[in-house]
């Protein structure tokens, strides 16, 4: 299955009326507002009040190995998703970050962003080792990496400052099985 475009079918377990699409220059207005939710900031290493600019600036300055998605639902972006793919030595490696609208999640759109991804890297980046940070106190997160089989590694203490105080972290990443393993 493809990226989705106006001219095909979602999945049928996505949500009706979603879209994922790649990233473009012109979502930065909506992952300007999408970045300054309370909710979606606090899973994130975000500061508060990131305009436009700043999110066009951070856009511009990614490079090729990374691949941006976005969940649009009821004309707006409700989700964000990207991979940034390593070289070298950890060229079979991915890093991926993604968020979800406060007002849209639990309604599964991070699970069809996280599926997308995913498939993504094991179908096309032939991406072995998929890694992630999560704040531990975002159990609904974790549920959903743990659901795509990623495993906590590791806990990171005093992380990340947010809101007044020190924030522990899970590292967590998903090791895809060779294909010889999963055909035996």
């Amino acid at each position: 299955m493809s990226l989705q475009d106006p001219s095909s079918s979602a999945p049928s377990n996505w949500p009706d009326g979603l879209q994922i699409r790649a990233r473009t220059a012109t979502d930065v207005a909506g992952l300007a507002d999408l970045h300054n939710m309370p909710g979606y900031r606090s899973g994130t290493l975000r500061l508060p009040y990131q305009s436009a600019d700043d999110v066009r600036r951070a856009i511009e300055a990614q490079g090729s190995s990374v691949t941006a998605l976005v969940a649009v639902m009821d004309g707006r972006i409700v989700g964000d998703l990207g991979l940034h793919g390593f070289q070298g030595r950890r060229a079979h490696a991915g890093m991926i970050g993604m968020g979800v609208h406060d007002d849209y999640i639990r309604r599964g759109i991070g699970r069809a962003l996280l599926s997308e991804i995913v498939r993504i890297a094991d179908e096309w980046l032939n991406i072995r080792r998929l890694e992630l940070t999560v704040f531990i106190d975002n159990a609904g997160a974790i549920a959903l990496y743990e659901s795509f089989g990623f495993r906590v590694e590791g806990t990171l203490r005093d992380y990340a400052y947010r809101a007044g105080r020190y924030m522990d972290a899970h590292t967590m990443a998903r090791l895809r099985a060779d294909q010889a393993e999963r055909s035996a």
